[in-house]
């Protein structure tokens, strides 16, 4: 590569938005260097050891519509194909018999048809929300105002056993805020791209493995095998910006990118007058947990399929939804919990939250299951950006020249999923990579005519 067009870029935060963004770099040749301040990569999507499993800090679900990030699992060569299973989406809560499944067959055939077969909810809710979803693309998902999703579901009558097992089900999983905080735009941005797109857009993609192996191990060892560097234990507290100069501890970058949480990328941005601002709004961001309760059971507990829903709008009930690892990954046994956004489990302790799923779980079943062996409760206290109507979200190009923002509240159009920290360093690493051109063209010195075609 042209020496004019190779670049020095410090990446600061070795989550899925760093990691993303370090690997389009690298694959066009960049010299990156990634600092995280954990001993491992993953950021909020990472591994966690524990009773002799690997398991993760919180059960993810990718769906089809993840085109940046299953791109950049395959550049990077984490096979999407090994490492995920494919499912039509399929909402399925035994204790209530709603269970809607979409069909192969293509869009919008798939959709319709799903609904007008989904069991558990009446004739007049499926025809609601086929309506809804008709006039969300006609109005090409723009909803108009700052509302929420419960104002919008309102507003479009959807009521009943639709609301309660697909829609809220659906935000929750996606915006991790409640119906009654949670950005109806934001919503409708994400049903435009997997309802309202193919087929194969709304199939489910259950991880077949733990975080780590899922991307950033694969991540790092790409980095690296180009040139790139991986500094685990790497705290930034500073960065130095000054005119043309950009630094980290002394050490000089063309580029920084800055991949952390908004919190702590606040806490970057604000010693820097051109990028106050942006630290103020970020440190005015509410934030949502989220909880993962893994319950060890002996071996012959299993489901007959991966992910059920649970008590989602039911008075009292705590879970929502519980996978069968044994199903994904090969952990037998091994059910794992997801709690998502503030509610009544956050004031439990550990051993209370752990039985009190276990009997949700029986409950669900319909039938008793042994004791478990064990439980593993973690708590993401800040998992992810209150998705509110109205949040200020930041550019990826900051004022000053050479500092960039990578994180999932940097993608506008998406709540806090993979996808939007994915395509957040994509957008940065593409920033760079442009302005590099643009600035080696800029300097270029000028073309000479060939001798041989010189005029007299």
């Amino acid at each position: 590569m042209d020496k004019r067009l190779t670049r020095h870029i410090a990446i600061i935060g070795g989550g899925w938005a760093g990691l993303a963004c370090a690997v389009e770099l690298a694959a066009a040749g960049q010299k990156v260097c990634v600092f995280e301040a954990a001993r491992q990569l993953g950021g909020r999507a990472r591994r966690v050891d524990a009773h002799g499993h690997a398991l993760d800090n919180g059960q993810h679900i990718l769906i089809g519509a993840y085109r940046d990030t299953l791109r950049v699992m395959r550049l990077c060569n984490a096979d999407p194909e090994r490492l995920l299973q494919r499912h039509p989406l399929e909402l399925n809560f035994p204790a209530s018999s709603f269970r809607m499944r979409l069909l192969r067959l293509p869009a919008p055939m798939h959709l319709a048809v799903g609904l007008l077969a989904t069991h558990g909810c009446s004739l007049g809710e499926k025809f609601a929300a086929a309506r809804f979803i008709r006039t969300l693309q006609a109005q090409g998902y723009e909803v108009g105002g700052d509302l929420s999703v419960a104002e919008l579901l309102d507003r479009h009558r959807q009521t009943g056993s639709i609301r309660h097992h697909m829609w809220e089900p659906l935000c929750l999983a996606a915006l991790n805020t409640p119906l009654e905080r949670a950005s109806a735009q934001i919503f409708a941005n994400v049903l435009r791209d997997s309802l309202g797109g193919n087929r194969q857009d709304t199939d489910l993609l259950l991880p077949t493995t733990d975080l780590d192996r899922l991307f950033p191990e694969c991540a790092a060892r790409f980095v690296t095998a180009h040139g790139g560097e991986i500094r685990l234990s790497s705290r930034v507290e500073r960065m130095e910006c000054r005119g043309e100069t950009l630094a980290i501890n002394g050490e000089p970058f063309d580029h920084i990118v800055v991949a952390t949480a908004p919190q702590h990328a606040a806490s970057l941005l604000e010693r820097h007058t051109e990028t106050r601002d942006i630290a103020t709004r970020l440190g005015g961001y509410d934030y949502e947990p989220i909880g993962t309760v893994y319950l060890g059971y002996p071996d012959a507990v299993q489901f007959e399929f991966p992910m059920l829903g649970m008590g989602v709008g039911t008075p009292g009930s705590l879970g929502q939804w519980v996978f069968d690892r044994g199903q994904l990954g090969g952990m037998k046994g091994v059910m794992g919990f997801v709690l998502s956004a503030q509610g009544a489990w956050d004031q439990l302790a550990n051993n209370e939250l752990a039985a009190a799923l276990h009997g949700e779980l029986q409950h669900l079943l319909g039938r008793t299951l042994p004791e478990p062996l064990w439980h593993q409760v973690i708590r993401e206290r800040r998992a992810t950006f209150s998705c509110r109507p109205g949040l200020h979200r930041p550019e990826t190009r900051t004022p000053l020249r050479g500092l960039w923002l990578a994180g999932d509240y940097v993608c506008a159009e998406y709540p806090a999923t993979l996808e939007a920290a994915v395509r957040s360093g994509v957008a940065a690493a593409l920033g760079i990579l442009f302005e590099t051109v643009l600035s080696a063209d800029t300097h270029a010195p000028p073309q000479t005519t060939p001798r041989s075609t010189q005029s007299a």
